[in-house]
């Protein structure tokens, strides 16, 4: 699913349940209730909503948020095809029409003008104002609003407001304990359990270190990638310095640091 609001009907995407969120995700989208979902980066929030799109057999609209995206870009435009005048809905309004899934990745980086267009969606409401086609929509049953931010990377004013917030029901998902995560590096990456478990020890361990003062620590994605470069025939510890260390800092002290750990470790 691409970042400008693609849509499609998925076939089954691997997913690891670690606690109840498939049945959280499930409930809320029986009952209209829009989800957040809180995480760090590459413990499994993009993954869970494939997943969950896929079994409910529902299409999926994703929109990659930014600062740089606007109501219009959401919503849709009026455009000049052929010498005529023509509509053209965004992902957002074609999400509402087709009762899909909409999933809105990191939603605290969008502009607030985004988040205000947002709100009578999030609520009791479920409706979309389309100011510029001078039309309001209301979400069908199958309609679904699912969000997700990272709250250990935005600060201050790029945090979610409560009265945004609050128009959710709210699951915080992390990385899995080591066991499931050995097994999720392993099935992903289809490499032997013996690597995964290296190879998350390793990542384990850069987390343990917070003297590191990383903004964003060794996630299972990173690990999977890491796994997937050995697999390919990528000696270990130059597959982890490129798909683990260097992704995470460009400091030179703390570059040294993680790969003494890559070193000891591998």
């Amino acid at each position: 699913m691409d970042g400008g609001g693609g849509e499609s009907v998925r076939a089954q995407p691997y997913y690891r349940p670690v606690g109840r969120e498939c049945d959280v995700f499930r409930f809320a989208c029986e009952h209209q209730l829009p989800l957040l979902l809180k995480g760090p980066t590459g413990c499994g929030k993009s993954r869970l909503v494939e997943a969950m799109a896929a079994t409910l057999g529902r299409p999926l609209v994703t929109v990659a948020c930014n600062d740089e995206t606007s109501a219009s870009d959401l919503l849709g435009r009026w455009l000049i095809r052929g010498g005529d005048t023509v509509w053209q809905d965004g992902p957002v309004t074609r999400a509402v029409r087709q009762g899909a899934i909409l999933y809105l990745d990191e939603v605290a980086e969008a502009r607030e003008d985004v988040i205000v267009v947002l709100h009578p969606l999030s609520d009791h409401r479920r409706e979309l104002h389309v100011d510029r086609h001078d039309e309001t929509l209301v979400a069908p049953r199958e309609f679904m609003l699912v969000a997700s931010f990272n709250p250990g990377y935005r600060r201050g004013p790029k945090d979610l407001k409560p009265s945004t917030r609050q128009r959710f029901v709210a699951l915080a998902l992390d990385y899995p304990e080591e066991s499931i995560e050995v097994e999720i590096v392993a099935r992903e990456a289809g490499v032997e359990p013996a690597l995964a478990k290296r190879l998350v020890a390793l990542g384990r361990r850069i987390r343990s270190l917070g003297e590191l003062g990383l903004a964003e620590t060794v996630s299972t994605r990173l690990l999977v990638a890491a796994a997937r470069l050995v697999r390919a025939g990528l000696p270990a510890r130059a597959a982890c310095n490129a798909a683990v260390v260097q992704p995470l800092s460009d400091d030179p002290a703390t570059l040294r640091a993680m790969q003494d750990v890559v070193d000891l470790m591998l």
